[in-house]
């Protein structure tokens, strides 16, 4: 994968389950500490911005565009590490990328360079992770799909809880000084960066990590894949963002200002835990526990909105629930649907979309909740429900291949 141009039609013996945990593992640890520097910095950003001057439309776009071009330059990326087959180049290239701008920041002498720097990061993490994880599919296909990326997940969600939490410490410690926040941030930026070298060194090849004879594909993505892309769509479209629930909670004095970061942490915190179990749970059981965890995770939207504090508690967590689904399940089912060299592409165009429609669901979600709170929630439920009928295909699909 790191060299030659053409795709492995066939492989040997695979080296063990020890050792695709092993890389596991130290791809979760690699993704630990890169969320801990870059999970730390954006949860910032926001006031950063404005202490430098920017207003509230110039955050909203900043970040708003940032995160368009970090799900939308996957399609790019994904194609890119598929056609070159040279995987570990593009993943490094974004890892370096992503992991130099965030302690960049603290140089950052206007909000104009600040959000140049922003949006950099944001490219950077859309150029890694489609390589990454046609990587990570690899070790996964022995160890168990949901094992692999839930393992993965909790380990990045973890990175994404204290990250932010040692930002509040510095900046605590520091009387508020987001230069030494920033600054400190290139500790666990370095660590993940000799951490992708290490693992670049030790495992060049991990397609090696699965057995059997390589899959290659000639023709285009199947019918499954394209049905199951729908239905992740739907789901992102309905999945409120964070800050707008932590918006809701000043506006309405249902959480403090104070208690606002620490429910955040309590989302990532069931995040993590739920993508262990329920990434076990589906390589039990199949694409079906989809069903009942979508309807579960719907219900976050009037809790978190229409409730007082601890329904808004019981719907954050519901909320941390649903990201360790996305960010677990939701990618682990994709590896079995396309062959071993579309599996970059695959991602890509998965996530591409995915985010693209995250994006435009909440630009939804805002501009109902302007309107009328009850039409949010209406539209949160409904998108996500939406998406069962689709999930129900995927699943019926899935039966009759293994029956033939």
């Amino acid at each position: 994968m790191t060299g030659g141009r053409a795709p492995d039609t066939h492989r040997t013996k695979a080296p063990g389950a020890s050792a695709a945990l092993k890389f596991v593992l130290m791809v979760g640890v690699m993704s630990f500490f890169a969320d801990f520097a870059y999970e730390g910095s954006r949860s910032i950003i926001g006031q950063y911005l404005k202490l430098l001057g920017a207003g509230a439309f110039a955050i909203s776009a900043v970040t708003g565009f940032g995160e368009l071009a970090g799900y939308g330059l996957r399609l790019i990326s994904g194609r890119l590490a598929d056609r070159t087959q040279r995987y570990w180049p593009v993943t490094i290239s974004g890892y370096v990328l992503q992991m130099s701008v965030v302690p960049l920041l603290a140089l950052a002498g206007s909000w104009q360079v600040a959000a140049l720097l922003i949006v950099l990061e944001r490219v950077g993490k859309a150029t890694r992770n489609p390589p990454r994880d046609a990587m990570l599919s690899h070790a996964a296909k022995d160890l168990g799909y949901g094992w692999a990326f839930g393992v993965h997940e909790a380990l990045d969600q973890f990175g994404a809880m204290f990250g932010p939490l040692a930002v509040a410490l510095v900046l605590t410690l520091g009387r508020h000084d987001y230069t030494i926040a920033f600054a400190a941030l290139a500790i666990p930026a370095a660590i993940t960066l000799s951490l992708v070298v290490a693992a670049r060194l030790f495992y060049p090849r991990p397609q090696d990590l699965e057995a059997g004879p390589a899959q290659v594909g000639t023709g285009g993505l199947p019918r499954v894949f394209w049905i199951y892309l729908a239905a992740g769509a739907l789901v992102a479209a309905g999945f409120a963002d964070f800050p707008l629930i932590a918006y809701h909670f000043q506006r309405a004095g249902t959480v403090s200002a104070g208690l606002t970061p620490l429910f955040y942490a309590v989302a990532m915190a069931v995040s993590g835990v739920g993508s262990l179990i329920l990434g076990r749970r589906y390589d039990r059981v199949g694409i079906g526990i989809l069903l009942p965890l979508t309807i579960v995770t719907a219900s976050f939207a009037p809790l978190v909105f229409l409730g007082g504090f601890w329904a808004a508690l019981a719907g954050v967590s519901l909320w941390g629930l649903g990201m360790g689904v996305h960010e677990s399940i939701i990618p682990a089912a994709v590896a079995p649907m396309v062959s071993s060299n579309r599996r970059a592409s695959a991602y890509g165009l998965f996530t591409g979309v995915y985010g693209t429609a995250w994006f435009v669901g909440s630009l939804v979600i805002g501009a109902l909740f302007t309107l009328s709170l009850w039409a949010a929630v209406a539209f949160c439920v409904a998108t996500e429900l939406a998406a069962i009928p689709l999930i129900l295909t995927v699943r019926a699909g899935a039966r009759s291949r293994r029956l033939r």
